[in-house]
């Protein structure tokens, strides 16, 4: 019996929808990284992401004007998005970014599309989905890639001006993450449509967390289908399948909504009992029965990699901003709590984690505008960069305390924080994505043979066992290379190589490339002690997965700082964060995946082949926390690059923390003058800042013109601190009626 026999009998077989998702997409500078040897080259080669003239126009133009008539507090007290924001949407097509322009459509790049996004999330998570989605895996997607020249031509301009608007429906009550469970089903049959007899589907289905389904007018549907009476052929099950039906077709049902965490996004339920459909209804007409999981998974590459990222860096940007600004005009025992260690612990973790998040962001859509869609590198941005959104929210609320938890106009970060389990949950729930998907894919399809191996593994072709060897001896050539190579940068570190011109990036991309030298190893004795019960291995194969996944984050951010940074000097303190947080968790990512390797001698191999004998990891020091956490309270070109999404429009919460955040800035020089002047001859009683201000003026400590100047800034941090009030029945109160009530009391004392 042959080896390939032998392994046949062992390996379990692929399903059809395994297989249609693991040759979906393309591969990219991922299958570098899982072969040892990150190409620094191709990424450095990379053209630049930039907005085109158009893109700019758009932005300068109709997003900030969307901007100026969102008020998401509003919107979150309400049952529906303003209607005429949803016209707005349509008339200036927002629906309409990925359709080419010669079907009425936008046609922005991947970049436009996230900053657009994004641009929006960071002030509405409602009206932000409610714009991706229909650029992202939808009816618009795959009308332009399978749909006939009829379908594109009717539904194409209708979608781009807005006068339709889609959903697609994909998950069942049954099946979720299981797509291809789905129990939704249709019967090749004929009926009547038109006024005529015509061969057709009898589709009944049940549909649920379908975005924008109680509003939309046309409905993508995925549904399975069978042929009992044979009538295109001998097969019975002809597999999943996608259609367009609108929604005034007799017997689809639209309109009931979820509430999802009260974010008003329009989210909710479709279904139809026996409803016929002719096969001009099918995206692609009758040819494409069947095809239809195909035609999703190869689609999903790219929308993954864009909308949910896309709001993770949005979530991450508000609240680093709002943070660092309100870090820095809080005080608390005569200090800014941007001061106090244990704040500034978690200032840098948010400040370095918003870089990353960025340089993440710009480099995946740098991607995909090259055309490709890959599948792997899209999996880790919606993973991680959900995450991390998630990891930043958390320890920005833990900073602004009682201010982040009252909801109200002036909260940055409540609507944010609600709608965060959201990006985590749709397109791929992230357990599945990180445990499943990342390496289980990035593994078929990084390794030079192992996918030609699968395959001839499981062919019935007569010359199957000759191509066989052939394959397995370049791969036993493959992993000797990759254990040498481990081995010697693992012990030798002369032999880590870096390309940079760089002296701070020079020693992180030598730890990089001695990290992923080692995954390699480990990847390959994996797959040879565990073979097929490596994908059930979740924990292990996810670790795998985590240290692609943080390298190639480390990637990215040395791309970022090396090509895109205006102030390297400034940016520095977040770079160093970020790449040495992201090596750090790749690297304790190797430990725990060695320590938890079930085959002892395997587990001292690779503890050989990677020099990991111990569980302790190169970590962050405080030195570096201090400095990133001052950094970040500063007022510089650093910072706003990383926080360009935010726009603070008139009167909303971001504009009051920034006007302080400058106010301050402006004025510290005075401060300090007071501060001074105040330990010298205590103003008794103090009462207030305003009091004491006027005593200090009166002596002539500070003149009319600073007193101005400081009493601007009193009235701006007064602001910025406040949070909001109502009275007993919950009716919000302005800002101004709260803060007078107080000038007042201290008057009054």
């Amino acid at each position: 019996m042959s080896i390939r026999t032998s392994l046949k009998k062992v390996l379990p077989p692929i399903s059809v929808t395994e297989q249609e998702a693991l040759d979906a997409g393309d591969v990219w500078i991922e299958s570098s990284i899982y072969q040892g040897k990150p190409d620094m080259q191709a990424l450095r080669d990379i053209p630049q992401a930039k907005l085109s003239a158009e893109e700019q126009a758009f932005m300068d133009g109709p997003v900030t004007e969307l901007l100026g008539m969102i008020d998401e507090y509003e919107i979150s007290n309400e049952k529906h998005i303003p209607q005429h924001i949803l016209d707005f949407l349509g008339k200036n097509r927002f629906f309409s970014m990925i359709i080419p322009k010669k079907f009425g459509g936008l046609e922005f790049s991947p970049y436009a599309n996230s900053t657009i996004v994004a641009t929006i999330a960071a002030k509405s998570g409602a009206i932000a989905v409610t714009v991706m989605v229909p650029n992202s895996l939808g009816p618009g997607e795959l009308l332009m890639h399978y749909g006939t020249s009829e379908q594109q031509d009717y539904w194409l301009p209708r979608l781009a001006d807005g006068r339709d608007i889609p959903c697609f429906a994909l998950t069942s009550p049954e099946a979720g993450s299981d797509a291809g469970a789905i129990p939704d089903a249709a019967i090749v049959t004929k009926g009547e449509y038109n006024g005529e007899e015509v061969l057709g589907l009898r589709v009944s289905w049940d549909k649920r967390y379908i975005t924008l389904a109680p509003i939309a007018t046309v409905l993508g549907l995925a549904f399975k289908v069978f042929d009992p009476d044979q009538l295109l052929g001998d097969k019975l099950e002809l597999g999943i399948t996608c259609a367009l039906l609108p929604k005034s077709h007799p017997g689809v049902e639209l309109g009931n909504r979820h509430d999802p965490m009260g974010v008003r996004f329009y989210n909710g339920t479709t279904r139809g009992q026996d409803v016929f459909i002719p096969m001009e209804f099918i995206i692609g007409g009758q040819k494409n029965i069947g095809r239809g999981w195909q035609m999703l998974v190869s689609c999903l590459g790219a929308g993954r990699g864009i909308s949910l990222p896309a709001m993770g860096v949005a979530t991450a940007q508000s609240a680093f901003k709002s943070t660092a600004e309100y870090s820095f005009v809080r005080e608390q025992f005569g200090l800014p709590i941007g001061r106090f260690e244990g704040i500034q612990e978690k200032m840098a973790d948010i400040a370095g984690k918003t870089f990353l998040l960025e340089a993440m962001r710009v480099l995946t859509t740098e991607g995909l505008g090259l055309g490709v869609k890959p599948s792997v590198v899209t999996a880790i941005a919606k993973y991680h960069m959900t995450e991390l959104g998630r990891d930043v929210m958390n320890s920005a609320m833990d900073i602004q305390a009682g201010k982040a938890i009252q909801r109200g106009p002036q909260n940055t970060l409540s609507e944010g924080y609600s709608a965060l389990p959201i990006a985590i949950t749709v397109e791929g729930a992230n357990i599945l994505t990180r445990n499943l998907m990342i390496f289980g894919q990035g593994a078929m399809r990084c390794h030079p043979y192992l996918k030609e191996m699968v395959d001839l593994i499981h062919s019935n072709d007569s010359s199957a066992d000759k191509e066989f060897n052939k394959v397995l001896r370049k791969t036993v050539g493959f992993s000797v290379n990759n254990a040498f190579r481990s081995f010697g940068k693992s012990y030798l570190p002369f032999l880590r190589g870096s390309e940079s011109s760089l002296p701070e990036v020079v020693k992180h991309e030598k730890r990089l490339n001695s990290i992923a030298a080692k995954l390699a190893p480990l990847a390959d004795l994996s797959l040879a002690v565990l073979g097929g019960d490596l994908k059930k291995a979740e924990l292990l194969s996810a670790r795998l997965g985590d240290v692609m996944s943080y390298l190639y984050g480390a990637m990215a951010a040395i791309r970022f700082y090396e090509q895109r940074v205006e102030d390297r000097k400034l940016a520095q303190p977040y770079f160093e964060y970020a790449i040495q947080w992201s090596l750090q968790q790749a690297d304790q990512a190797i430990v725990n995946f060695i320590n938890n390797f079930p085959n002892t001698a395997t587990r001292g191999l690779m503890r050989l082949l990677t020099n990991t004998y111990s569980n302790s990891v190169k970590g962050i020091s405080d030195k570096l926390v201090t400095e990133l956490a001052a950094a970040a309270m500063q007022d510089n070109s650093a910072k706003d690059q990383i926080t360009h999404l935010v726009r603070p429009m008139n009167g909303d919460g971001n504009e009051i923390n920034e006007q302080a955040f400058k106010a301050k800035h402006a004025v510290k020089h005075l401060l300090g003058k007071v501060q001074k002047a105040l330990r010298k001859e205590p103003v008794i009683p103090f009462i207030s800042f305003e009091n004491a201000l006027n005593k200090l003026l009166e002596k002539g400590v500070v003149t009319e013109q600073e007193a101005a100047q400081l009493t601007d800034y009193n009235e701006k941090r007064k602001l910025a601190v406040r949070v909001d009030e109502y009275t007993f029945d919950m009716e919000i109160l302005p800002a101004s009626e709260t803060l007078k009530a107080v000038s007042s009391n201290k008057n009054a004392a």
